[in-house]
């Protein structure tokens, strides 16, 4: 077991005790944000910042710039979703919820694409930014292109769709966070954060459950509003 332990936390050998605590302080306020998502509660936002911002930081530390963008983009939804469900708030702060439509839809897809393209460019010039912003020695080219960076590009717009229908009120945010959240599981891991990869394996599990709860909310809030019979 003590090996098992000494392998699993070897990958933090190279980093620095804040690094490391900061990772954790992000993990635990993510997993927070979800469960408060979960209920339909909307301090999801504020306690999400918290999470979004140390990411930033540590993201960049680490040059996962495809990962740090995501999260520059939770940040600025954490704030517009705060809004937008302040206006369409309940009592006990939960939130009014609705369905996706398919012209919602078309637009998503593309909003993902773009997305795909601009993270794919950013990781283009990856070894430019890594090399201080210096062309000296520098290659460019898809060839350069690990695997993991196609997965980041992939997950970045799973994210950011998601993110846009959770701060939209929209039911199937959680069908894209679980697969979105599963594909990470075993992303992060293999770059060497073991904690994230943790909380992702939560969000996942949350993200099932969270689904099932909207559905309840969801139900409940129809049963509410349809007109009752003269």
């Amino acid at each position: 077991m003590t090996d098992f332990f000494n392998w699993l936390f070897a990958q933090y050998q190279d980093y620095s005790p804040l690094l490391i605590t900061l990772e954790l302080i992000a993990s635990v306020f993510g997993l927070i944000s979800v469960l408060l998502s979960k209920r339909g509660n909307m301090l999801v936002f504020p306690v999400g910042l918290i999470s979004t911002g140390l990411y930033v930081y540590l993201l960049w530390q680490w040059q996962l710039f495809g990962d740090m963008l995501i999260n520059l983009y939770y940040s600025a939804m954490a704030i517009f979703g705060w809004i937008n469900w302040q206006k369409n708030k309940q009592d006990q702060n939960l939130v009014m919820i609705a369905t996706t439509t398919f012209k919602e839809w078309q637009k998503l897809g593309s909003i993902a694409i773009a997305s795909f393209i601009f993270v794919a460019i950013v990781y283009y010039f990856k070894p430019f930014i890594n090399n201080h912003f210096s062309i000296d020695n520098v290659t460019l080219g898809f060839s350069q292109f690990a695997w993991t960076d196609y997965v980041d590009i992939l997950t970045t717009g799973l994210f950011l769709v998601a993110m846009l229908l959770m701060a939209s009120r929209k039911i199937e945010n959680w069908l894209v966070w679980i697969i979105a959240d599963a594909i990470s599981v075993p992303l992060y891991f293999y770059k060497g954060m073991i904690f994230t990869s943790v909380q992702y394996f939560l969000f996942t599990l949350v993200a099932i459950l969270g689904y099932l709860s909207w559905q309840k909310l969801l139900t409940q809030q129809r049963l509410t509003q349809k007109p009752k019979m003269a």
